[in-house]
């Protein structure tokens, strides 16, 4: 039963950390409480954008912050 139960809080933080990040990332666009309210597959796709969005613009040398 810990081990259970400290597997769920890892994922927990997993979740809060991803959607901290996502938030800040999105500046604003979808706020932290939106990103927790998405399905898994939303964020994994949104994370996804993200990931593309920095890959174009290392390639492009364009400013991303």
């Amino acid at each position: 039963m810990e081990k259970l139960l400290n597997n769920l809080e890892k994922e927990a933080m997993t979740i809060k950390d991803n959607a901290l990040r996502l938030s800040w990332y999105m500046r604003g666009g979808v706020t932290y409480e939106d990103i927790l309210n998405m399905s898994p597959h939303e964020r994994e796709t949104i994370s996804k954008i993200v990931e593309d969005n920095l890959e174009t613009t290392k390639k492009s040398q364009m400013p991303f912050f």
